[in-house]
């Protein structure tokens, strides 16, 4: 699903060579993902990870490198880049690309996760927004209001039937009064796709969180729903696992009542926000391919119901506020 733009042996040749490792011997699609196109790259000097953007220029490619350089030099676990050629000088289709050493560690399948894994991602996230409050470079995220309600007309175009009900039901959502508190809530920059499949442990020690590439400032308690909506969510909310990952965040950072109060609606946002995209990156493609959608947008609209259910106080006394 994630192979949208093909790279030739020539292709990722010429790559392999601008970032000083000689040719390329072997390239292999990674099927994972949805948005950019991930290739490993077998060279003399070892194996690397290709990315190609499908989505941002060079400009974005510039900040998500320097703010990976930033969160290095204050000791988080994240990608290390292959130096070579300034952003958007090397491209693939015209794409901009960029050459990364291969992650440590593996990922987790849900049945391996314990609570010392949430506290450990709990922890790195709050680690990782104390960090990221030094860096200088800024930019909107294009998941806010008026990205989703775009990419909901985009959809709402190709007059799909089994989309319309929750078509209606996101765009309420993102026209609901609650959305306002959005505006008032510590910003910074958060990673925007704290998903299981971006997190690589060693046992229960995280030591690389991967895809910078959504990175944006939002209010920062974004990246903590995302991640117990990710983490700590199977056929509902499981509480207990909800609290460690929210204390070992704590650790770190700790939230103010304004956040705990607003848990509940960034939560219902980042709902919509992902039922949204996955409509669009796995419902649709795989109308158009005939391949089973590998996510489910149904998923998240299963947690929409979730917190539907719940007063802020109430999910704020749940997860320890």
């Amino acid at each position: 699903m994630a192979i949208l733009t093909p790279v030739s042996l020539d292709d990722a040749e010429r790559v392999t060579r601008a970032h000083g490792l000689g040719p390329c011997l072997r390239v292999t699609g990674i099927e994972a993902g949805s948005v950019n196109s991930n290739f490993f790259l077998d060279t003399g000097q070892g194996r690397r990870f290709l990315r190609l953007y499908e989505e941002q220029e060079a400009a974005g490619v510039a900040y998500e490198w320097a703010l990976l350089e930033h969160l290095l030099a204050r000791g988080l676990a994240v990608p290390r880049r292959v130096r070579g050629p300034a952003p958007g000088d090397c491209r693939v289709s015209g794409k901009c690309t960029a050459l990364f050493e291969i992650a440590p560690g593996e990922e987790h399948c849900a049945a391996m996760w314990t609570r010392a894994h949430l506290e450990q991602a709990g922890r790195f996230l709050g680690r990782a927004h104390t960090a990221s409050a030094h860096f200088g470079w800024r930019r909107r995220s294009r998941f806010g209001n008026a990205g989703l309600l775009k990419r909901l007309d985009g959809v709402a175009e190709r007059r799909r039937p089994e989309l319309e009900a929750p078509l209606r039901r996101l765009r309420r959502h993102l026209q609901s009064p609650e959305q306002a508190v959005l505006g008032s809530l510590p910003r910074g920059i958060v990673h925007g796709d704290f998903f299981r499949d971006n997190l690589r442990f060693e046992q229960t020690k995280l030591v690389c969180v991967l895809d910078w590439e959504s990175a944006a400032d939002e209010p920062l308690i974004m990246d903590l729903v995302v991640a117990l909506l990710a983490l700590t969510y199977g056929e509902d909310f499981v509480w207990a696992d909800a609290r460690a990952l929210v204390d070992g965040y704590r650790d770190e950072r700790e939230l103010s009542r304004q956040e705990w109060l607003a848990l509940r609606p960034v939560a219902m946002q980042a709902c919509v926000r992902f039922a949204i995209t996955r409509i669009q990156d796995f419902h649709l493609r795989a109308l158009a391919t005939g391949i089973p959608a590998t996510r489910d947008f149904k998923r998240f609209l299963a947690r929409l119901d979730a917190l539907e259910a719940l007063s802020d106080a109430q999910l704020a006394t749940r997860l320890g506020g």
